[in-house]
């Protein structure tokens, strides 16, 4: 039988669900991405880069590692984007009731609805945080609500959202949209103070949903549909340590790797961006 892959390659001693502070979910789903297809495999790729991370960070001079890391089993072989949406739900409300922040790794973006869902429940004023090239604001795509071009639109029925790092839409998005709520790439790359003006659109309650496009393609190239113009690396993890410190977040996901066998940086950016954002949150 094949040993099972954890992340960032821990001993056992650090993956005791009973103690562990956070759960890695892997949900290597892609049944309604329309262009390059790949990002079912994009868990199994973040597992093993994680493997290959040192795990002291200098900048917050921590070792979360030792606060313990459980990889659960991936939710998969399920059919439809609404009953995985049923499935991730009820996983995570297990471990919210067990108090474990959750890190769902993807997989397409669809994977965040059930989350978002379970989370919404517990917490009445919930905001949801979106980094992304793509508004995700359409109601139905391709016959369906939960497919991945509609997980804000999701979103916004049970939470608040904020959108960051937007740079590609459909007009049809443009009318949904909330003022003073949408930060677009070309409106924040020439700026030091947006990072401000996101925080303080939030409320005190934060899910965090990170899709990588949200990243520009010379550094993130490997997604469906990469996207020019975006954010790089200490954009996101300023905005990210600013949020953490400043807010109680309570969930995050990270999803849309479409991993490349010739390039494995995108895969380690994926999983480093993971533990950066367990350390901002716990040390």
């Amino acid at each position: 039988m094949a040993e099972k892959v954890t992340f960032a390659g821990l001993p056992r001693q650090y993956c005791d669900p009973d103690t562990a502070a956070a759960v890695i979910i892997p949900v290597p789903f892609d049944r309604t991405s329309t262009w390059i297809k790949g990002a079912d495999k994009g868990p199994e790729a973040i597992l093993d880069a994680s493997a290959n991370m040192e795990l002291y960070d200098i900048e917050t001079a921590s070792e979360f590692y030792k606060k313990g890391i459980f990889t659960d089993r991936a939710v998969k072989n399920i059919k439809t984007p609404e009953k995985l949406a049923d499935a991730v739900a009820a996983r995570v409300k297990g471990y919210i009731k067990k108090d474990k922040f959750t890190v769902i790794i993807g997989g397409e973006h669809s994977v965040s609805i059930g989350a978002i869902r379970a989370y919404a429940e517990k917490y009445d004023r919930l905001t949801v945080l979106q980094l992304d090239a793509h508004s995700d604001l359409r109601d139905e795509y391709h016959g369906s609500k939960c497919n991945h071009a509609c997980v804000m639109a999701r979103a916004r029925e049970v939470a608040g959202i904020v959108q960051v790092g937007i740079r590609s839409m459909d007009i049809s998005e443009k009318r949904s949209m909330a003022k003073g709520s949408v930060f677009f790439a070309e409106d924040i790359y020439d700026r030091s103070d947006w990072i401000n003006d996101v925080t303080a659109r939030l409320s005190e309650d934060v899910y965090v949903t990170i899709d990588l496009d949200v990243f520009d393609p010379s550094i993130m190239p490997s997604t469906g549909t990469p996207e020019p113009g975006g954010l790089l690396w200490y954009d996101v993890l300023s905005l990210l340590k600013q949020v953490f410190r400043a807010k109680n977040v309570v969930g995050l996901d990270v999803v849309e790797l479409c991993p490349n066998k010739s390039n494995k940086a995108p895969d380690f950016l994926a999983a480093k961006l993971i533990y950066k954002s367990l350390s901002y949150k716990f040390c």
